[in-house]
């Protein structure tokens, strides 16, 4: 994937990244559809890599290459750019989500009260939360 994600200055990986998610149920679904298309683009580009490089390594050693697979590994590798970006959209936007979901969280939970006090040594102001 395109995106590195990093929790306290600690790198996640996707794997730890969906562990840490999955109490949100919408984002736990982003992140999984985007874990199932970056897997998809990397078999997409690994084997299109793969139908690029037999003919060109049959081409270096002399022997009669399969243009034709070239061909195809080209569109598979193609086929595999949009695939992962649409990847990256998704992490992206699941992590940003989850972000929003954890500072709306903490600002709900800190209300804190003012009050103005006073009493025999004095006058203050006395904050609860």
């Amino acid at each position: 994937m395109g995106y590195v994600f990093y929790e306290d200055g600690n790198k996640l990986g996707l794997n730890e990244l969906v562990d840490k998610i999955a109490s949100n149920a919408e984002v736990l679904h982003l992140m999984k559809n985007a874990k199932s298309k970056s897997v998809f683009a990397s078999v997409i580009s690994f084997s299109g890599g793969a139908l690029i490089g037999w003919p060109i390594g049959e081409a270096i050693s002399g022997g009669d290459p399969n243009w034709v697979l070239a061909g195809i590994g080209a569109g598979l590798a193609i086929v595999a750019i949009p695939i992962g970006a649409s990847a990256n959209k998704d992490a992206k936007k699941a992590v940003t989500l989850y972000n929003e979901s954890l500072k709306t969280t903490s600002l709900n939970r800190f209300k804190p009260e003012y009050k103005i006090i006073a009493n025999t040594t004095g006058i203050g102001l006395a904050m609860q939360f």
